[in-house]
């Protein structure tokens, strides 16, 4: 699913802000409200994305959350011949609000 990123400030304090870390120098991002994880799309339905974490960081400096997060999801396990695994291998690591901007 979906939000809009202008729609955010009807939800505030947002419950988690996710970067997700897609490759190097990709970052996407979704939020957690009531339990529920909502990709963010600008006006025009595009996700919205960044170079880096402080860019998105910078996008959200408007809006109050209770947590931001940095999510990576590696998929080279399956490339090194190892066997299937049956847990996540996710990694998130929390940021936020460092003024680094």
């Amino acid at each position: 699913m979906a939000i809009k990123l202008s729609e955010l400030k009807n939800h505030q304090p947002l419950q988690k802000v996710i970067v997700h870390s897609l490759e190097m120098a990709l970052y996407q991002v979704s939020v957690m409200i009531n339990n529920v994880e909502y990709y963010v799309t600008d006006d025009k339905g595009d996700f919205i994305r960044g170079l880096s974490p402080l860019h998105i960081q910078k996008r959200f400096e408007h809006l109050s959350y209770m947590q931001m997060l940095l999510r990576h999801i590696s998929a080279y396990d399956e490339m090194c011949g190892q066997s299937e695994k049956i847990t996540s291998n996710m990694l998130e690591v929390p940021y936020g609000k460092n003024n680094l901007y």
